[in-house]
């Protein structure tokens, strides 16, 4: 078990990472809202923001108003189960995605990032097509985050706390800590279910942000350089 929380990476271009500040706020915002209300309001928001499966492969068209169902692919991102649902998601963000959108640029680093949570997504719904059960959390988007990064920057250390006795600081390339945590998500889809972890939305982000890093980054910016 590890946990990244500083990477060795400084930014070339962008001063300061505001959209990836806004996502984490946002997102934060947005959960804090949803735990506080009552659990019938709670599950209105879940049934109306949340991706859910059976409505599409059903035909539903738009039952829930005020958000088209299609809006969900990315509506879904801003939910969370629980707060250590959100938080792992969070710290993420926080150390990968403020040098994703320094190669990609604002505009195109928000675009980026919902295009990830929305092709997390479309893999989940493929997969599980008769499935009634809400998808939520910004696993998808962020995995896009983790996918982009070990393009560009394999060899930046990341510092990680790694449980082995007790928690120790280690500096570990990011090939290494997230190209881990890639081949898990593909080992964890062929084993038995036992929890409600969407693994396949993990994945569709991560080659959804392995795809759009080529168009989408700076001219300047070169793969595999970090």
């Amino acid at each position: 078990m590890f946990l990244p929380f500083y990477d060795q990476n400084p930014k070339r271009f962008v001063i300061k990472p505001y959209v990836n500040y806004g996502l984490i706020l946002i997102t934060t915002l947005a959960f804090t809202i949803q735990y506080i209300l009552p659990q019938n309001a709670e599950n209105y928001v879940i049934a109306t923001f949340a991706m859910v499966p059976y409505w599409f492969a059903d035909g539903r068209i738009d039952q829930i108003p005020f958000v088209p169902d299609e809006f969900t692919f990315i509506t879904y991102a801003f939910l969370h189960g629980d707060w250590l649902h959100l938080l792992s998601n969070m710290l993420f963000l926080w150390v990968f995605g403020d040098n994703i959108e320094d190669a990609l640029g604002h505009v195109r680093y928000l675009l980026f990032y919902l295009l990830c949570a929305a092709g997390g997504a479309g893999l989940h719904f493929l997969m599980f097509q008769g499935d009634l059960s809400p998808l939520v959390g910004a696993s998808g988007a962020v995995a896009g985050v983790i996918g982009a990064y070990i393009l560009l920057y394999p060899k930046v250390r990341v510092y990680v706390l790694a449980r082995i006795i007790v928690p120790l600081p280690l500096p570990i390339p990011a090939l290494w800590v997230l190209g881990a945590w890639i081949i898990m998500q593909f080992v964890y889809v062929i084993l038995p279910q036992t929890d409600s972890v969407a693994w396949w939305a993990h994945i569709g982000g991560v080659l959804t942000g392995m795809a759009l890093v080529f168009l989408l980054k700076r001219p300047e910016v070169k793969l595999f350089q970090g």
